[in-house]
């Protein structure tokens, strides 16, 4: 019987810290499987937030550095303006990015920098806790907020897909899924797309990924996969936001 497997050589064969049923790994594959196909291993840097992918870099063979607490966009316009021939990402997730790190990704993609992120939203803080995230849906409780999310007190989830793709500035935005095959497949679609523009040099990318966290919603694996997509997929529907207009002037 052959193989089904084969672990990309972006991966390293370190064992993940990850709880059971999250799903940091199968974005972690994508991303690996995507700079495997395009061949630019040897000119990518990643860059690591504070959360629960804080120590990403020892799960990838290429060049990672790890930013401070929702400045990684900042790092990255640093590395990417300093070596534009390099190919630049940051892996960030709802707590680092849409808290915190909400001014710096804002105002990245309304210059318009040049490098792609990946947006892990799981509608709760991981790392630290599972505190209420600005993208934790309507009466869904976490350590802050045990009664559920009140938005009469803290508003509504904030959907970062819609907000950056309202910028002016041209981007590719897109919000796909990680929590079923069918998918995955679009997402890692989705993720070559980024890094192809990025390649091109034609604009910001954002690829926002919804995923679960069994641990920190204290649901099953199975039962986490259910929730998001009954739950999360119709408040945050998946699909391409923003695309940049061609250099021929088509859309």
């Amino acid at each position: 019987m052959g193989k089904t497997y084969i672990r990309p050589d972006c991966l390293s064969d370190e064992i993940t810290h990850y709880c059971p049923g999250c799903t940091h790994g199968v974005a972690h594959r994508l991303v690996a499987e995507v700079i495997d196909e395009l061949g630019i291993a040897g000119k990518t840097v990643g860059i690591a937030p504070v959360g629960c992918a804080v120590m990403a870099y020892n799960y990838f063979t290429f060049d990672f550095q790890e930013a401070a607490h929702g400045r990684a966009p900042a790092m990255a316009t640093g590395i990417k303006r300093v070596r534009p021939d390099l190919v630049v990402f940051t892996y960030q997730g709802d707590g680092d990015l849409a808290s915190i790190g909400m001014g710096e990704i804002i105002h990245a993609a309304n210059r318009g920098e040049k490098f792609t992120t990946i947006f892990i939203n799981n509608a709760v803080y991981g790392m630290t806790g599972g505190q209420m995230a600005p993208t934790t849906m309507p009466g869904q409780r976490t350590t802050t907020s045990p009664f559920g999310r009140n938005v009469e007190d803290v508003g509504m989830p904030i959907k970062v897909a819609e907000l950056l793709s309202a910028l002016q500035t041209p981007a590719y935005i897109t919000r796909q899924s990680v929590i079923k095959p069918k998918y995955i497949v679009k997402a890692k679609k989705a993720i070559k797309t980024a890094f192809e523009y990025q390649l091109e040099r034609r604009c910001f990318s954002f690829v926002e990924l919804i995923s679960t966290c069994p641990t920190n919603w204290g649901l099953t694996p199975v039962d986490a996969v259910k929730w998001a997509e009954e739950t999360l997929l119709p408040y945050y529907p998946i699909g391409e936001y923003k695309t940049p207009v061609k250099a021929e002037g088509g859309n």
